[in-house]
């Protein structure tokens, strides 16, 4: 009686194992990504830009702001994160204006500007495509790519020469750090946007810039460690005691990497 007993409650804990398992699988994606927000408008945040529909694959577009550098200026291309608009990021945009540097800066499509699904492969050639048509304009195009946006700028940079990269919060992939939350999970094997940031790594040629918090509890500060240490062409690794996932910009992210890009920019020149 024991025994059977044991078995049922050992079969029932295996079911409801599997059920959990079954769950996360199904909606995973809706676990990951958070693509409601805000929407601005340029004329309501005071940037010289302009609102560009960009082609990108299966027939699809994505839209985004599209700021001029002054002469003789790079452009950044910023790739967003996982919440919301990149719009709502337009104090960042706002700073690349005022020092010079012209920016392209996009919604992934399933963000609020750009309809479609979000998967990792479309975020993948949305970023490539953001970049293919800035380039086209004849400026340097330097990537930068915070928190999820810092997997498709890896990505944009180990397939196309880049002067500089800059990560901020990254993650060493998205497999890495949903293993750090849910350890019981094989995570491995049912993710279906892995996202793995430190493989595409090995192929990128241009210098890395990392940034992080140790107070970063979305992405652990690890994870910017470890993809660090796999960049071919490492320039610095900051981290920043006491700051959270959000909070790079405030404690002077935008200082080191002007300095960063102006150090990429006279060595090259």
């Amino acid at each position: 009686m024991i025994k059977r007993v044991g078995i049922g409650v050992v079969v029932l804990a295996a079911a409801v194992y599997l059920g959990v398992l079954g769950y996360l699988y199904v909606n995973q994606r809706a676990f990951f990504f958070f693509p409601a927000g805000d929407v601005f408008e340029i004329a309501d945040v005071g940037i010289d830009a302009e609102l560009v529909t960009i082609p990108t694959s299966n027939g699809e577009t994505v839209t985004g702001w599209y700021g001029a550098p002054a002469p003789g200026m790079p452009v950044i291309l910023y790739l967003k994160g996982n919440s919301g608009s990149f719009s709502s990021e337009y104090e960042r945009l706002a700073g690349f204006e005022a020092d010079g540097y012209g920016f392209l800066s996009i919604d992934y499509r399933g963000f609020p500007l750009s309809p479609g699904e979000i998967t990792q492969d479309n975020i993948l050639a949305d970023a490539l495509a953001a970049h293919d048509w800035v380039a086209e304009k004849g400026d340097p195009v330097l990537v930068w790519g915070r928190s999820l946006g810092a997997s498709p700028a890896v990505w944009v940079a180990s397939r196309r020469e880049v002067p500089a990269l800059l990560l901020e919060t990254p993650f060493y992939s998205a497999v890495h750090v949903a293993a750090q939350r849910y350890p019981y999970v094989p995570v491995g094997l049912l993710m279906l946007d892995p996202f793995p940031s430190n493989i595409w790594m090995a192929d990128v040629s241009a210098p890395v810039f990392v940034a992080h918090g140790t107070a970063d509890t979305t992405i652990f500060v690890d994870n910017a460690q470890l993809l660090y240490a796999q960049a071919p062409e490492p320039y610095a690794l900051w981290i920043e005691e006491g700051a959270g996932h959000s909070g790079m910009w405030a404690r002077g992210i935008w200082e080191r990497a002007k300095a960063f890009f102006e150090a990429v920019a006279e060595r090259d020149s």
